[in-house]
């Protein structure tokens, strides 16, 4: 009984593995279509545009103004939604026990201790197990955080060739055009991850400290309990 119950929970975590994986599978596919069909991207931009535009479309006068508004929203989504999905505590918990697990065995192995290392080896499985659990969650994530980025980026793309004037001055040129392409990207996807990673990376990182400062507090509550 007991191996059949372990049999039908294995059968239902293989099953949602397969779930999330052609969920992610989908969703890729649709962004690729997003990126490379124009016709897509234009009707997708302009469905979304009914919302966005009225709200931080500046009628194509600022450009720079709306891809600041647009990065801080797109970052602030898609981090809160791995936010609760994340437990960031845990995550760290594993770094750690993997990280000591490499260097006990690293240490084993240059020791020539080959029971040490016969011992680890055996646990092995179970430490790349916690390894992996932080990419497994992303990549659960990842169709969530596609249906917060297809849209945008796909207005950003029918608003940006809109834009009044796309000339911006930077500290080495007068006159970028944020609609002419730079390594195979045009310009304001460049200065977009550079206004958007950093917002992303802050408001991740408070995130996090306020987990941890939560965690520490609930485990002085227990102690002084």
């Amino acid at each position: 009984m007991a191996t059949s119950g372990a049999a039908t929970a294995g059968g239902k975590t293989q099953s949602s593995k397969s779930l999330a994986n052609f969920a992610t599978l989908f969703f890729v596919m649709i962004a690729v279509l997003v990126l490379f069909d124009q016709n897509i991207r234009t009707a997708l931009g302009e469905a979304v545009g009914y919302v966005f535009q009225p709200l931080f479309g500046f009628n194509y006068e600022y450009a720079v103004l709306t891809l600041m508004i647009t990065g801080f929203i797109m970052a602030a989504l898609t981090i809160i939604v791995r936010h609760f999905f994340t437990d960031y505590v845990e995550q760290a918990e594993n770094q750690k026990i993997v990280s000591a697990f490499n260097k006990e065995l690293q240490k084993a192995r240059l020791e020539n201790n080959t029971y040490k290392v016969k011992k680890l080896t055996e646990l092995q499985p179970e430490i790349l197990q916690k390894s992996m659990k932080a990419s497994s969650t992303q990549l659960k994530l990842m169709p969530v955080t596609l249906i917060i980025v297809i849209p945008i980026f796909a207005w950003l793309a029918v608003f940006m060739g809109q834009v009044h004037s796309p000339l911006i001055a930077v500290p080495w040129s007068y006159d970028v055009n944020l609609t002419a392409n730079t390594l195979f990207f045009p310009n304001w996807v460049l200065l977009y991850s550079l206004i958007s990673i950093p917002l992303g990376q802050i408001l991740a990182r408070s995130l996090r400290y306020y987990d941890f400062r939560k965690r520490l507090r609930e485990i002085e509550a227990e102690g002084t309990a």
